[in-house]
């Protein structure tokens, strides 16, 4: 389920949570917020970049951990085991 960021509209009648702006896990046919959980005050959704969580050193070690090989390519069909 992805988390989804909001901030109060009017920072100026918002609570705390909202002015500062909070996230919420959403299923993604549930339908936005439009108040804040907290005081009921207005609230939009923020644009922000996804989270991915996963770098290429942790999928590294993963293929790793589960037996696989790593080929690094030296030249024309010519490779080296890395692990």
């Amino acid at each position: 389920m992805p988390t989804y960021e909001y901030e109060a509209v009017d920072p100026a009648r918002g609570c705390e949570i909202c002015r500062t702006g909070f996230d919420r896990v959403q299923r993604l046919d549930e339908p936005r917020l439009l108040v804040c959980p907290a005081c009921a005050a207005a609230v939009r959704k923020r644009v922000c970049a996804p989270a991915i969580g996963r770098s290429i050193a942790s999928l590294d070690n993963r293929a790793k951990a589960a037996g696989f090989s790593k080929l690094k390519r030296l030249g024309k069909g010519e490779y080296e085991k890395q692990y």
